[in-house]
């Protein structure tokens, strides 16, 4: 424990780190505080709210203090700590790796039917997540179903290491196995189900997206080319030579991309089984088969 004289009350640093956070026009600043002292100060949420009157060391002070200016001048919460919840994995983040958001649980909420489809109907399933970055698809998806198996791939080798070891983070690294690639380029095996939430962001549509975004995200992980639709062309030109005979292939997309993905994947033999929409109501996520 820390001296009197250098500790300061926890009610107070959050009141502290909220006056700074809502200086930089975060709405949620009290709640946000609380998360930051939380993970500076290494205890649970539930204790800053139950304990508040306690003790805080300098150090633990400085850090939150610290952490709540990044956040007021406009860095993204989850990248301070490093750390994001995703359908209920733990998944650490690095510059390498784009932030996973909600809109992507859609598209793993429409894979796991077939992944334990599979399962049942021939005692195994194997995934192919392309691009994987934090490993967030695959690992959603292990998690969910028990005996399914997943390599995840990624061009770029620090997201590699950080999808090894989110699947070591969450108990998951015997099932799931990072693996360096443009995406088709090193694969040598077939899966049951390929999905992917690839780069769809268009040239125009990047400069109009939050600042947040631009700043803090890989750009490669958002940029698909001058129209977005870049990448899906590169991965239809493969996909059906790595997926096994009942398969299906999942797709997060951007909200206007409907028909021109469907269209790119009709081209190759690809038929639409599902469409799935975020909780905003806009075209998020298409599920194929051959």
């Amino acid at each position: 424990m820390a001296d009197a004289k250098d500790a300061a009350r926890l009610d107070a640093v959050l009141g502290e780190a909220a006056a700074l956070m809502r200086g930089g026009g975060i709405a949620d600043a009290a709640r946000e505080a609380r998360l930051l002292a939380a993970h500076f100060a290494r205890v649970s949420a539930a204790q800053v709210v139950a304990a508040s009157d306690r003790p805080i060391g300098r150090e633990a002070h400085e850090a939150i203090l610290t952490a709540a200016r990044r956040r007021a001048s406009g860095e993204p919460l989850h990248r301070i700590i490093g750390r994001r919840a995703f359908y209920g994995v733990e998944l650490d983040l690095t510059p390498a790796t784009l932030e996973p958001r909600p809109d992507t649980e859609i598209l793993v909420d429409r894979i796991i039917p077939h992944v334990r489809r599979i399962m049942a109907a021939e005692g195994s399933c194997k995934v192919l997540d392309l691009g994987t970055g934090t490993g967030a698809i695959a690992l959603a998806l292990l998690a969910e179903v028990e005996g399914a198996t997943a390599i995840g791939v990624d061009v770029v080798p620090e997201a590699v290491e950080t999808a090894a070891a989110n699947a070591r983070l969450n108990g998951l690294e015997e099932r799931f196995r990072a693996l360096q690639s443009n995406w088709f380029s090193d694969v040598n095996e077939k899966f049951h189900v390929i999905v992917s939430n690839p780069p769809y962001i268009s040239a125009e549509e990047f400069e109009a997206l939050p600042e947040d975004v631009r700043r803090y995200e890989p750009q490669t992980a958002l940029l698909g080319g001058a129209d977005g639709l870049e990448a899906y062309r590169t991965i239809v030109k493969s996909a059906a030579g790595y997926l096994l005979e009942g398969g299906v292939l999942g797709v997060e997309i951007g909200h206007k991309q409907r028909e021109s993905v469907s269209a790119i994947f009709a081209g190759h033999g690809f038929r639409v089984i599902e469409q799935a929409c975020d909780l905003g109501g806009r075209d998020r996520v298409l599920v194929f088969d051959l």
